[in-house]
């Protein structure tokens, strides 16, 4: 718990009104306009640098030269069957990276949009496993003012204009549009899920605007937190002396980015909903047939509120009648559209070639020192999500909308009339930590802007349901749900052993969601856009602590899928590329690195550069991410079901204790998540997660009834102890490794990753307090301080002399998932001053305007030189954990008391030994409330 004010010496550089004029900020601040005291802040016309990209030496270059060969052919085969391989380090993206990114759009799991700081829309991830990072220019904002006696008049783009793609002059498309907004007096306040621009004066200087951006993420509701909307709230404040007709005005294109819309077939409509809402549809056809998507723009009439709509224009006179010039000089000459426009037909489908554009015009008059609300709202719809290799889901939001194309007008109305109820559920979850004056100010909407991934991380939420099939290599016609799980098991799944079940659907049965029998669905999201493997393990051990804290419900749930997973096996062969040789696909026992890529829970292990079933921390990391969400949520029930595949995950792992000490060794090669950083004997990492899966194993089984196990885990742990501490403390700190390579005695940051979860989990400390603080003074010292004066996280690897260790490609890097992990282990350990130095060289290398413009797309490390590797990924969402270690939940406050050298629980009440051939699991009252204080004290 944080014990005094943790602000460093550096004052606090983001109050608003160094941004904003302090009179600006007070007319705004009706209707929720005024951007919030805590936010991320930029100017519009601040500089986007384009982002460094990590590059190997050439010294790793050569270590690494098969495996590249390899990697070459695997990503060409893959592309040969018109799919994208899960790591392509060769594809170069024609939209370079720059620091020109925002708070996403929508919900989570059903798409998202990008929106970058300047207003431009992009990063669109409507297909799973696609992002089209380029921005959509004709998507935009616009404004138009006319004062009254027409003395006055402003048009303007709300976008600085210095973009690429519109310096064409003379013709009919977007570069005709007024382009006039510096961004000098424009102002960008991200607190995710909302943002703020505010228009101080631009481009009329007696007009004040502020665009409030709105998405519904609310922690702990699983209905309107999966919807694909967003609303955009403008609240206008006249400060001039003449009433001014203002009319709003969103143009979309109809795409889902890159060369989407020139694909032909696309069709534009109007529509009318209840409530005054009003707007067009968009309806996309997508190719390789993958389903439709519909955009729904729209905005909501009222008494001093005028919508007009212009449903279809086109970006040159050769394909539309009416065009992007056409549109634009409408509006400045009349400042809306026709009426009669809202009685069209569906437009003609587009021709492939062609550009189909809409518009969403809604105008008001505001008196001299007046004040006007308009609200705008995009929706999209593509409730069914298809994977490359066959399966259909429905995603979650399908539930309350059905699974026709037809939702996108019905949740831009709903949007539109409950945003209010959005934000107080979003202030009520937010204000307990805006408000804590002893947290630091950058930490308070870093750990809110982190949660951008859960968005914008390729996320994908089904309904929970069965997913229909279709038949392998025809990508049509789309069978029975029942006979084609028949079908798949023959056609795709031949050699995969399902554990004895002849139902192929039984793996797709969930559990019920927690024990209020609540099917919350199925959820899937990235490792990163540049890593395309769902629900990667190792790496969500870190990022868990978001979903365990907002959407519990959701994290039971992945953790479901993976004790499924531990124990079946699919016996297909797949080549491992770090050494060529041939394996099989899923070994019993062993926790998956991931579900997959182009057929999740099916076809998992997409990760294929070695062979993960003998890696060493997946499966400890199984054990304490189950027990820690077991004893945080106090799910007994979550706890019964997934007992059998922890006990499974346990077992697997003893074959690698060769010597009979307890402990797991190494096998000499990068059998863990630091996957280029080869190990030898025994690991600080790995043995660590070991040591503490041990305690946690024997913890939950006791808490279960299956005294045998619990026993034999903690006799386990009493010698793998022993055998840890001699062979790895050397009197300051773990070193990396036993063995004799160069780098063995490293500084490891992550050296005590299986102690952040005994903490975290309120189990005791697997070391004596003089170890684990000395460790972490250590790692402080070295990882975190010389490294450019702790202003860049804690690098991975750190020798002895102060020198980084360059080992390998991945010890010299910073890893920010890692830094926030490590920070939330002093943290726990009463080290609060250096836990937030730690973690604030990720905040200022990464955040900061002095930093490398990672905002929004926080990479999965970055060298000491500031060249990032792999942006948009999963790990940074350990800045929870730093969250969890400062309010822990009550359930491990009131857990009882552990000694694990004696007994495993300080209780009156006595369990009968069950035998180990017999069902080891006893049962116990599934209610949360026997479990507040102590699994015994049930009086069910």
């Amino acid at each position: 718990m944080v014990t005094g004010n943790l602000f460093h010496t550096r004052k606090q550089s983001w109050p608003p009104d160094n941004y904003i004029n302090k009179n600006t900020i007070y007319l705004l601040g009706f209707d929720g306009g005024a951007p919030p005291e805590h936010a991320w802040r930029r100017r519009l016309n601040s500089h986007a640098n384009i982002l460094k990209e990590f590059s190997i030496t050439f010294k790793e270059a050569v270590k690494m030269v098969r495996l590249g060969v390899r990697l070459w052919s695997y990503v060409r085969e893959e592309a040969s069957h018109g799919r994208k391989a899960p790591i392509d380090p060769f594809t170069r993206v024609t939209c370079k990276p720059s620091a020109s990114q925002g708070v996403p759009l929508g919900g989570m799991g059903s798409g998202s949009i990008s929106r970058g700081f300047r207003g431009d829309f992009k990063h669109f991830q409507i297909i799973p496993s696609s992002c089209e990072m380029s921005p959509v220019m004709a998507n935009q904002f616009s404004i138009f003012i006319s004062r009254e006696g027409g003395s006055k008049k402003y048009s303007s783009v709300l976008a600085p204009g210095h973009h690429e793609g519109i310096e064409k002059f003379d013709d009919q498309g977007i570069s005709s549009w007024g382009w006039n907004l510096n961004g000098q007096h424009s102002t960008y306040h991200a607190l995710f899920p909302r943002a703020w621009t505010v228009y101080d004066g631009e481009p009329d200087p007696e007009l004040k605007i502020s665009c409030r951006q709105i998405s519904p993420f609310i922690p702990h509701n699983y209905k309107e937190s999966s919807l694909p909307t967003s609303v955009f709230v403008y609240t206008l404040v006249n400060t001039g002396k003449d009433r001014a007709k203002v009319s709003l005005t969103l143009t979309w294109e109809n795409s889902i980015g890159g060369a989407s819309h020139l694909s032909g077939d696309h069709v534009n409509e109007p529509f009318i909903a209840e409530d005054g809402v009003a707007g067009v549809l968009l309806k996309h056809k997508t190719g390789n047939d993958n389903p439709p998507v519909t955009f729904a723009i729209a905005a909501c009439e009222t008494q001093n509120v005028n919508v007009t709509v212009l449903p279809s224009f086109g970006l040159s006179h050769e394909t539309n009648s009416v065009t992007a010039k056409d549109m634009w000089d409408t509006m400045v000459q009349h400042g809306q559209f026709s009426q009669e426009n809202f009685k069209s037909d569906p437009s003609m489908p587009s021709s492939p070639g062609d550009s189909l554009c809409a518009a969403v015009s809604a105008s008001a008059w505001v008196e001299p020192n007046g004040k006007c609300t308009i609200a705008f709202s995009l929706a999209w719809s593509s409730p069914k999500v298809k994977f490359q290799k066959g399966c259909t889901y429905n995603r979650r939001y399908a539930k309350f909308y059905g699974a026709s194309e037809t939702p996108a007008a019905d949740i831009a109305h709903d949007a539109l009339m409950n945003y209010k109820y959005w934000e107080e559920e979003i202030e009520k979850w937010q204000s307990p930590i805006l408000n804590d004056l002893k947290l630091p100010e950058w930490y308070k909407f870093t750990l809110f802007n982190e949660l951008y991934f859960l968005v914008a991380g390729g996320t994908v939420w089904t309904d929970g349901d069965a997913p229909t099939i279709e038949e392998p290599g025809c990508g049509k016609n789309q069978k029975n749900t029942k006979s084609a799980h028949k079908d798949l098991r023959t056609d795709m799944v031949t050699e995969m052993n399902m554990n004895g079940k002849d139902d192929y659907a039984t793996f797709h049965e969930i559990g019920a969601g927690g024990e209020d029998n609540e099917n919350v669905g199925r959820f899937l999201y990235l490792e990163g856009v540049e890593y395309i493997m769902w629900n990667t393990y190792d790496v969500h051990f870190y990022a868990s602590f978001a979903l365990l804290e907002l959407f519990p419900k959701i994290e039971l749930n992945v953790q479901r899928d993976f004790a499924k997973a531990v124990l079946r096996e699919d016996r297909r062969k797949i080549k491992f590329l770090a050494d060529g040789s041939w394996g099989v696909r899923k070994v019993k026992g062993a926790v998956p690195h991931d579900l997959g890529t182009h057929d999740p829970w099916l076809e998992m292990n997409a990760y294929n550069i070695h062979d993960t079933s003998k890696w060493k921390d997946l499966n400890s990391k199984f054990v304490l991410q189950v027990y820690r969400d077991f004893a945080a949520t106090g799910d007994m029930s979550f706890g019964l079901e997934v007992w059998p595949a922890v006990r499974a995950a346990m077992e697997y792992m003893e074959q690698f204790d060769r010597d009979d000490d307890g402990l797991i060794e190494n096998d000499g090669f990068p059998d863990q998540t630091y996957d280029t950083w080869t190990v030898h004997g025994v690991s600080a990492y790995c043995g660590c997660l070991w040591l503490a899966a041990l305690q946690a194993a024997a913890a939950m089984a006791f808490r279960l009834g299956d005294r045998p196990f619990s026993d034999r885990c903690k006799n386990t742990f009493a010698k793998a102890k022993i055998a840890f501490e001699s062979k790895l403390w050397n009197g300051i700190y773990f070193n990396y490794d036993s063995g004799a390579s160069s780098n063995s005695l490293s500084i490891q940051a992550d050296q005590l990753a299986g102690e952040w979860y005994m903490a975290s989990s309120g189990l005791p400390p697997l070391f004596d307090d003089l170890k684990i603080r000395s460790s972490l003074q250590k790692i402080y010292d070295f990882n975190v301080m010389k490294v450019k004066g702790g202003r860049m996280g804690a690098v991975n690897g750190m020798n002895p002399n102060g020198k980084v260790d360059e080992c390998c490609m991945q010890s010299r890097e910073i890893w920010t998932g890692v830094t926030y992990g490590l920070a939330a282990t002093m943290i726990h350990h009463g080290m609060e001053q250096q836990g937030f130095a730690t973690a604030e060289g990720i905040f200022t290398t990464g955040w900061s305007e002095d930093g490398f413009g990672y905002w929004f797309q926080t990479p999965e490390g970055w060298t000491v030189d500031g060249h990032y590797r792999s942006l948009i990924y999963m790990r940074p969402l350990a800045i929870w954990a730093m969250q969890w270690a400062l309010s822990p939940p009550k359930t491990l406050l009131e857990a009882p008391e552990i000694n694990m050298m004696e007994r495993i629980y300080n209780t009156p009440m006595e369990l009968r030994s069950l035998s180990e051939t017999t069902n080891p699991v006893r049962k116990i009252c599934p209610k949360n409330k026997c479990f507040s204080n102590s699994v015994f004290h049930c009086s069910c």
